[in-house]
């Protein structure tokens, strides 16, 4: 992979975002614009490495983006970024499946690489997750499509994250704020169904993308955006980090957008500075 993600290295504190009219809009834009990424990937290079997050935030622009016709997906490798522990193999509620459902069994991609929380000699996460992370390391992550969790965590780096971590991949325990937006996101009833634990992709290796796309969009999402636009970078909101990138995206709706609306005009893109 290239040279890991070093915070303190990096003097950028701007990030480019995009304001659409509505939900659909926004993951048309964003659907859009990872498709000229891809397309930009495989004018240089044999193949293209992406890295999708499951999440309810995801799917307008998975539903743009699988419906698109000019991307030879042939070429496409994709991973995804997190996974549940203790869930049975088949759980509707397992990431791998809902984006296999979303995007994975619609196009014909290279190979699809699923996190298996149980290995092939039984149940070892750390093992697993370790296996996971040699699949990622032999080639450069070209492009990663994510959002924002409410309590601002990339993949399941929950605050306060590591921005510094040595691992690609690692086992984490899910704060509360994390496991409530699940059930909030009505995958779950309740707090208690939810797992407690989960492998996921660490903080430098995603922010060693080529290009990353953030697609949040809706209400409860509002205040996350502001602080990963407005607060200091740090690991208490671990989303600021993407300002730090030289090449990531912000694409939000009305509803995520609020107070930001009153910089970027909807329909467009600008790159936008800390305070």
């Amino acid at each position: 992979m290239r040279s890991m993600f070093v915070l303190k290295d990096s003097s950028l504190d701007t990030i480019a975002i995009h304001i659409a009219e509505s939900r659909q809009a926004m993951g048309a834009v964003a659907a859009a614009d990872i498709a000229q990424e891809i397309r930009t990937c495989l004018q240089k290079q044999p193949g293209a490495r992406m890295i999708f997050a499951a999440a309810p935030s995801q799917s307008d622009m998975l539903a743009a983006l699988r419906e698109g016709k000019a991307v030879d997906w042939s070429r496409v490798t994709a991973f995804h970024m997190d996974e549940y522990l203790g869930l049975p193999a088949d759980a509707p509620q397992r990431f791998g499946l809902w984006l296999s459902r979303a995007i994975f069994d619609h196009l014909n991609f290279a190979a699809v690489h699923l996190i298996e929380p149980k290995d092939d000699s039984g149940d070892d996460p750390a093992h697993a997750a370790s296996i996971y992370a040699a699949k990622l390391r032999t080639a450069p992550i070209d492009i990663v499509c994510c959002g924002i969790g409410t309590n601002g965590h990339l993949a399941f780096n929950d605050p306060p994250a590591d921005f510094r971590d040595p691992l690609i991949t690692k086992i984490v325990g899910l704060d509360s704020q994390c496991r409530q937006q699940q059930v909030d996101d009505r995958y779950f009833s309740t707090l208690h169904e939810v797992p407690t634990h989960a492998i996921t992709i660490t903080l430098p290796a995603l922010l060693d993308a080529g290009a990353i796309f953030c697609t949040v969009p809706g209400l409860s999402k509002r205040e996350v955006v502001r602080r990963a636009v407005n607060d200091p970078i740090g690991s208490a909101c671990p989303a600021t980090a993407l300002r730090r990138h030289p090449r990531a995206t912000l694409y939000l709706d009305p509803d995520s957008a609020g107070d930001l609306l009153g910089k970027i005009r909807l329909g467009q893109t600008m790159r936008v500075s800390r305070g």
